[in-house]
């Protein structure tokens, strides 16, 4: 966008409410509701890389990582424009001048990167078709749902979280935005095996982030040298990422990230939950946890 359109998006959103909807039970912004056709005709290429998350499961930071990988860490060319321009969201339909995840991709001739916070029954079906790599980073709920707190206080586009214990029962019921967090997970990992799907926890990559890299790296077919990963590995620290104003949505004006409220990189760590949730709401949230998960094989790590 250029400073006139900037300026146009700015005076159009302030004091704007954006209206939710929903499709098959799930909460999305309206405007993604409206499109539904068009997404769901999404055509896929052969050779995208399709991210998929849950919101706040750390999906900027592996965009940026799976970025770095095709481009063999020429850090330059990874700086080419902010990364949700570079990583078309397909999920999203802003207002104009803002182009859509759809037109963002369309525009895209060499390979793609995709992102999608869709539950697996809603991805757009060429996905399948074409037989895509998909990346799927999960994250344990209790950080996930903090996370996902925070940023609806500062993302105008989203509806208020209200207060942390009025969140706390929405998120648990699945009543927030992209849906149940439990039922994302489930679904995506129920797959795995099915489809060309590289599934990914967010506390293996906090914990040791270059084994995770050189995981990603073969899945995607690279065949990298150190030196190259420790360039990767050093280019998508935390605090990297959080000064990287390509990465850390800062070209965005206030009416869209209210980042004085929280800023988009806050805390990158596991276990501040710890520091939200009372003892009475983490009895609730593990016999809940408990009953959803239960025959799984899914489990998390709330703690390092």
């Amino acid at each position: 966008m250029d400073p006139a359109e900037l300026e146009e998006l700015v005076k159009k959103m302030e004091g704007m409410e954006f209206p939710m909807g929903e499709i098959e039970g799930i909460i999305f912004p309206q405007s993604t509701c409206d499109s539904w056709d068009a997404i769901q005709k999404f055509q896929a290429r052969e050779d995208d890389i399709l991210i998929a998350t849950y919101p706040k499961a750390g999906t900027t930071w592996m965009q940026e990582i799976v970025d770095l990988i095709l481009l063999e860490a020429d850090v330059d060319k990874s700086m080419r424009a902010p990364c949700f321009i570079k990583v078309p969201f397909i999920d999203l339909v802003p207002m104009k001048p803002r182009k859509s995840g759809l037109e963002l991709a369309e525009e895209i001739t060499t390979q793609r990167i995709i992102k999608s916070h869709f539950p697996i029954q809603l991805i757009p079906p060429s996905v399948w078709e074409k037989n895509c790599k998909v990346v799927y980073v999960a994250r344990n709920a209790k950080d996930c749902m903090v996370s996902y707190f925070h940023f609806q206080r500062m993302n105008k586009g989203l509806p208020d979280p209200g207060t942390w214990d009025e969140y706390f029962s929405a998120f648990l019921s699945g009543d927030v935005p992209w849906g149940s967090w439990f039922d994302h997970v489930i679904g995506w990992w129920k797959v795995k095996d099915k489809h060309q799907i590289l599934f990914v926890f967010y506390e293996d990559m906090i914990e040791d982030l270059r084994r995770e890299i050189r995981k990603l790296m073969k899945f995607i077919g690279k065949d990298l040298s150190e030196e190259v990963i420790e360039k990767i590995y050093q280019h998508t620290t935390f605090q990297a990422m959080k000064e990287n104003p390509m990465t850390n949505f800062s070209v965005l004006p206030k009416v869209v990230f209210d980042q004085s409220i929280s800023p988009f990189m806050r805390k990158g760590t596991v276990g501040d939950w710890k520091n939200h949730f009372l003892v009475a709401q983490n009895i609730i949230f593990d016999e809940e946890y408990k009953r959803k998960m239960q025959g799984t094989g899914l489990s998390f790590r709330t703690q390092l």
